[in-house]
């Protein structure tokens, strides 16, 4: 159990926590006001917030919230040691906001039950390492192991500062999520081509597209958000990735460039219902109303970027949602506004793939592609 400097800590994020501020944006900002606490201190901490947020609704609000953080920690412990301790149909109603239910299409009870513990249990944290080095990066790590779902992902279980590692010092891997660097894995660039990632961040899946391409070819990397597009280029100067080309882009239909591509990948912004393991406090901000003003968006930026495929080209659909508003029906409606593209199958499967948390363990993913009529 933490101590009572973890529960103090943890109860004055919390309390810097609003609807303007995340969890994690509450913990990054109390920690760079706060730079002598060591980094186990600080681990202490985000896990007591986090385990604070996936408990939420079982604690009693009558309770000081360092008491409250004590019982959710306690309660992360109970279920760490037996995840079957917590029956499924309280999960249902304690674990999540009611209307999801409305929203979400879990193929059996069994899935569900298995969503719902995957979404109590601490995240994964997975590492994509540089092309053909997963196994020598997971050995150089020791607390490590690779995974065949895709090629250079590792899965750290180590407790060390991986930031302060010569390892990524040198560029010899980023923090990914595995979901996120399958998404890379079902665009399968080939170098030489043209992609634009339209929805860019700070440059995850970028980095993936241009290191798959080795180099060769260009990745063009959009976001309306410059500060991310400057943290994009620094984490591409470390890895040492140089084929790829900024533009800022608002998502209207004044685009950045009249460039035709070869694969065009839209990650574009979602409700996050597939990351609500990792980021918990969002479940209980997220709304109905959140979720259908984000469709509307995602289907605008496809039909905005659909033009700028060449023939032949390919177009990758992907949101970290699970909610039907956002995921197959988005893409329904794509594909019949759309006849000059064809769905065409993800990683060899079918045109619309769900990608499941507890399944991966790692955040959910929706995937969709088309390919442009030649």
């Amino acid at each position: 159990m933490p101590d009572q400097a973890t529960l103090n800590h943890a109860a004055q994020v919390i309390a810097g926590i609003s609807a303007d501020k995340r969890a994690d944006t509450a913990l990054r900002f109390y920690f760079e006001t706060r730079r002598y606490l060591g980094g186990q201190t600080k681990r202490g901490i985000t896990q007591a917030v986090f385990a604070y947020f996936r408990w939420l609704s079982l604690l009693d609000p009558k309770d000081s919230p360092q008491k409250r953080v004590e019982q959710a920690v306690g309660l992360q412990e109970r279920f760490k040691s037996d995840d079957k301790s917590i029956k499924p149909e309280a999960l249902a109603v304690r674990a999540v906001p009611e209307w999801v239910w409305t929203e979400l299409d879990l193929p059996s009870p069994e899935a569900k039950a298995g969503f719902l513990r995957q979404l109590q249990h601490e995240p994964a944290l997975w590492l994509r390492a540089r092309p053909a080095h997963a196994h020598a990066l997971a050995k150089s790590l020791f607390a490590a192991e690779t995974t065949k779902l895709a090629p250079d992902a590792v899965r750290f279980t180590g407790t060390q500062d991986l930031f302060k590692t010569e390892q990524f010092k040198t560029g010899e891997f980023e923090i990914q999520d595995l979901a996120s660097q399958i998404v890379g894995v079902a665009c399968a660039p080939v170098p030489g081509q043209t992609w634009w990632d339209a929805c860019a961040g700070e440059g995850g899946k970028t980095l993936h597209l241009a290191d798959q391409m080795q180099n060769k070819g260009v990745v063009w990397a959009t976001d309306r958000n410059f500060k991310r597009i400057d943290t994009l280029k620094r984490r591409a100067s470390r890895a040492k990735v140089f084929n790829y080309r900024t533009a800022l882009w608002d998502g209207s239909t004044k685009l950045p460039t009249k460039t035709k591509f070869d694969g065009i990948l839209l990650d574009a912004p979602c409700s996050g219902v597939g990351t609500w393991q990792r980021n918990p406090h969002a479940r209980w901000t997220t709304t109905t109303d959140d979720v259908r003003e984000l469709a509307a968006t995602q289907l605008a930026l496809l039909n905005h970027v659909a033009g700028s495929l060449k023939p032949g080209g390919r177009l990758i659909y992907a949101v970290c949602t699970l909610t039907r508003s956002e995921t197959t029906a988005v893409a329904n409606a794509f594909t019949v506004a759309h006849p000059e593209l064809t769905p065409e199958p993800v990683l060899g499967q079918t045109p619309q793939l769900f990608l499941w948390p507890h399944e991966l363990n790692a955040n959910g993913m929706f995937l969709a592609a088309w390919q442009r009529n030649k």
